[in-house]
């Protein structure tokens, strides 16, 4: 199981240019897989323009969305951008996509959310071949699309979903490279995520997709204080619907029930039982039961230390 860092403790949480950066290059460095960059629409920078400054001061390590809303989008303007990136960053993106929530598409920018799978799937119908082969005739339910994009030096790249639902993960396996999923425990990856996106990407004649699980982690001696700093944290997560579904599948009351925490034995432990569950990918949310830098640094070497171990 690779391992990768979001920037920040908590995803989506606002953050300096300079820090993320900072972040990215320590990433690298301290010999992580990847580093994965959030894309809330209500808050902090554009995921893909961030990832162009830390590509620009990185060399080796992948860098990922998770995610970028495609509503508010065309997937040919998403593709160009994208497509940019990567040569950026010497071919190492990773694109995370996703549909996001109701309440922001409908509530926030007054579009319908009716069918996100089928509109994921148009999505990828467009922005799939605009990437590997410069060039889309497409025309469906949500896109009608006639055209190509030119650039030099590109190459194509993985395009992931954030697949929880059965039909999300359904099209994961069949048209995406992986699904990134937030808030699925152990027991939701083993049980529910990782047998229906492979299924489907067997039944399509696909390789064995990519499953990146983002989960909050704490290494720390003071597991009651890191449980309580998690329930505050990542406490509106749990009113969203799609979460919300992915925690009654792990039967976990919230999120903080879903954190990974411990001391070094206890969360490495978990670590391997994600693994065993099927995760391809560990993105890690580090927080902290305090403001002091010692649980940060141990989680933090900890999960340095595991990468290619696990």
């Amino acid at each position: 199981m690779r391992i990768g860092l979001f920037p920040g403790s908590v995803p989506g949480q606002l953050l300096d240019l300079e820090s993320t950066v900072v972040q990215g290059v320590s990433a690298e460095a301290d010999g992580f897989d990847s580093f994965w960059v959030p894309h809330l629409s209500n808050r902090g920078f554009d995921g893909l323009t961030m990832l162009g400054l830390v590509g620009s001061q990185t060399h080796k390590i992948e860098l990922g969305t998770a995610v970028v809303p495609t509503y508010p989008r065309h997937p040919a303007a998403l593709a160009q951008q994208a497509m940019t990136v990567q040569v950026v960053t010497g071919g190492r993106l990773s694109l995370g996509i996703g549909p996001s929530h109701q309440r922001n598409v409908e509530d926030a920018w007054g579009l319908s959310y009716s069918k996100p799978a089928r509109h994921v799937r148009d999505y990828l119908s467009v922005i799939k071949p605009l990437v590997n082969d410069g060039s889309v005739s497409f025309s469906g339910d949500n896109y009608q699309v006639n055209t190509q994009i030119e650039m030099h030096g590109i190459t194509p790249f993985p395009i992931l979903i954030s697949a929880l639902a059965p039909a999300m993960l359904k099209l994961a396996g069949e048209m995406a490279d992986g699904t990134i999923t937030w808030m699925a425990g152990v027991a939701a990856i083993e049980k529910h995520v990782v047998p229906r996106i492979n299924k489907s990407a067997a039944t399509s004649g696909r390789p064995v997709p990519r499953t990146c699980v983002g989960l909050p982690v704490c290494v720390t001696g003071d597991k009651g204080s890191a449980f309580e700093k998690a329930s505050r944290s990542f406490e509106r997560y749990g009113a969203l619907t799609n979460y919300r579904r992915i925690l009654d599948i792990e039967g976990a009351d919230g999120p903080a029930d879903v954190a990974i925490i411990g001391n070094e034995i206890e969360v490495e432990n978990q670590l391997k039982s994600l693994s065993d569950s099927g995760a391809t990918d560990f993105l890690a949310a580090i927080f902290t039961p305090d403001d002091s830098n010692d649980s940060y640094n141990r989680t933090k070497d900890l999960l340095g230390g595991l990468v290619g171990k696990i």
